[in-house]
């Protein structure tokens, strides 16, 4: 009875699939498109309203448990909510950002960097917070109820680089322009365009991360949620 090598074609499908996505550069290949849509803002606006930093870099529930702010890998954005808010003293401050767990209660981001306000240097009074959004386009849609934006402002958006795209498409259609204030870079760029990762879980998590936002792009395109499928500078 001859046994079918089904099995076998999988496993090593599995593995081919790990190799190409762990140390390929295919990460880096899905990811730099995204992030070369907004350079970085190098020169600040000389008048700027306010900036909006996106929720998405905080670790709620270890933050909650241990009782002092946890950031994971896109800790930037709250590096930036710091800077920013300390070379800005008149700029309006807000941070927008719900509860993550659809299945388990668990404090807003928003309200958790509210209370830790201090750790970064900000006055807790002088913080807004969006704590009901739970999608890019609920921080657009429910950020612009809260400010009410007026024509002639500058407001600064503030998320990593790769997600810039679908939150400023997100923010147009919710009609709140923003200036990018991208952060939080992962490709290095063509320079790189052709290295590897030396560790397998780093270049699984970046073509995870640019994999789900290829996606994300295209059903918010589907949906009406952003102005258009790659969105750019106006």
């Amino acid at each position: 009875m001859r046994r079918s090598r089904a099995p076998l074609w999988l496993a090593l499908l599995g593995a081919a699939g790990l190799l190409i996505c762990g140390i390929s550069p295919l990460g880096h290949w899905l990811t730099f498109p995204l992030e070369s849509r907004f350079p970085a803002l190098r020169e600040m606006p000389r008048e700027v309203t306010g900036f909006i930093v996106l929720g998405g870099g905080l670790r709620i529930y270890d933050t909650t448990r241990g009782g002092a702010l946890s950031v994971d890998d896109a800790g930037d954005r709250l590096i930036a909510l710091a800077d920013l808010a300390r070379r800005n003293p008149s700029a309006k401050v807000v941070f927008s950002g719900g509860a993550s767990n659809l299945f388990e209660k668990e404090e807003p981001e928003a309200d958790l960097v509210k209370r830790y306000a201090q750790t970064l240097g900000i006055d807790p009074a002088r913080l807004i917070v969006e704590d009901r959004s739970r999608t890019t386009y609920e921080n657009a849609v429910f950020s612009h109820a809260l400010l009410e934006p007026k024509p002639g402002e500058r407001w600064l958006l503030v998320t990593s680089a790769w997600h810039m795209p679908r939150a400023v498409g997100s923010f147009r259609a919710a009609g709140f322009p923003v200036t990018a204030y991208p952060v939080d870079f992962r490709s290095p760029g063509p320079p790189f365009a052709w290295r590897g990762f030396g560790e397998v879980a780093r270049g699984l998590r970046l073509t995870d991360i640019a994999a789900k936002e290829w996606v994300g792009l295209v059903a918010y395109r589907l949906m009406g949620r952003t102005d258009a499928l790659l969105p750019g500078p106006d």
